[in-house]
This record gives C-alpha cells, structure tokens and sequence, in this order.
C-alpha cells in the first residue's frame, strides 16, 4: 500500500514530507478550486513546488479545469494530474496534450457512481475513489468497491484518519490518500504526518 498526502501549502511541511525517512508516493496540491481552505495560488505554487522531490511524484488536483488555467499550468513541476468532475474525452485530450499520467477522481455515494470507472479505465494511471463532500472529507460505503478488478490502480480517499487501522483498506485499495485527518487547527501536523507515514510503512513491510 501506497500512501498520497494532499493540500499541502507550505514549504515546512513539504520539506518535512519529502525529507521524511518514509515518504508518501504522492503529494497533492489544490490549485483550482477556491472554496477549499487547502487552495494555492498559482504564483505560490511555482516557488512552493520548485524543489528536489526525491522520487516523490507531485499531483496538481483540479476540478473540470479550463484551457487557460491548464496553459498556465502546463510548465510546471507536476508528474500527475488528478481530475474531478472531467468527462472521459476532455480527460484524453488532457493527458495526450499536456503528456502527464492521470488519476481520474470519482465521487462516490452509490454503486452507479462507482461503475463510471469503466468509462476511464484506459485512459487513466489511476482512479481514485472519494466521497461527495469534496473539501469537506465526507465518508462512502467502501464495500461499495467489492468487485472492482484487481487490474485497476485504486486510490481510496474520503474520511479516512490518519490513524485508523489502514490495513483494513489494503483488501480493497492501493493507495491512501488523506488531507484533512493530518491537520490540526486547520494546518498540517508533523506528528499526525508521521503517525500516518510510519503506519503506511508497517502495513508495507507486513506484506
């Protein structure tokens, strides 16, 4: 299992993930969708992201971005681009222009909503399955992602703690992507960072 530690805003805390002795796979950074407290602006983000990632893959998370947001952001230093709410054919079109691997992001309530992987299936890297709320980390039946092959790249996301008992997720996903459960008062904590991190890493060695 894989970890993805998202809406980071920070360089300290960057730093801090990127230099840690087991760090996340993926670092997500909320760069379109301003309602999230979690958001960066364009011209912080450049600075922010201008760093040795240490084989760490950086993920510029967007929600149905426009042309112009996506030509301003086509320079910059992102290995993958997580898309919301992007249709099948925008999504291809995304990836075969701007040459970047695709982690397509469903929002799940039912068992409708988790077919729709089928309709990006080839075309994305990754598909991530997280709830509705959005910014607001709400919850979904995992159960729901019985069945889904074991050929599909599964992240799993939506309410989940960052210290919970992560290998109960392990059966069903292989990636964990968490934002919110690792900050305190509205901002990362390095102690939940690393409770997080050492748990992913356990699981990892146990199998």
């Amino acid at each position: 299992m894989e970890a993805k530690i998202c809406g980071v805003k920070d360089i300290n805390t960057l730093k801090y993930i990127i230099n840690h002795k087991y760090p996340p796979k993926f670092i997500g950074f909320i760069i379109n969708y301003k309602k999230s407290k979690r958001y960066v602006k364009i011209e912080k983000l450049k600075k922010l992201i201008s760093i040795k990632k240490n084989k760490v893959f950086f993920v510029a998370v967007m929600v149905n971005p426009e042309k112009k947001f996506l030509e301003k952001i086509k320079n910059i230093n992102f290995d993958f681009y997580q898309l919301y709410n992007t249709s099948p054919t925008l999504t291809k079109t995304i990836k075969k222009k701007y040459k970047k691997k695709i982690i397509t992001a469903l929002t799940i309530e039912n068992k409708n909503d988790v077919k729709k992987y089928k309709k990006f299936k080839t075309i994305s890297d990754i598909i991530l399955f997280d709830s509705k709320g959005y910014e607001k980390s709400l919850g979904f039946d995992h159960k729901l992602l019985k069945g889904i092959p074991k050929s599909i790249t599964k992240m799993l996301a939506g309410n989940i703690q960052y210290d919970d008992i992560l290998d109960k997720y392990s059966k069903i996903a292989d990636i964990i992507d968490i934002s919110g459960s690792l900050e305190t008062l509205g901002k990362k904590d390095k102690k939940k960072i690393n409770f997080f991190l050492e748990n992913i890493n356990k699981i990892k060695n146990e199998n």
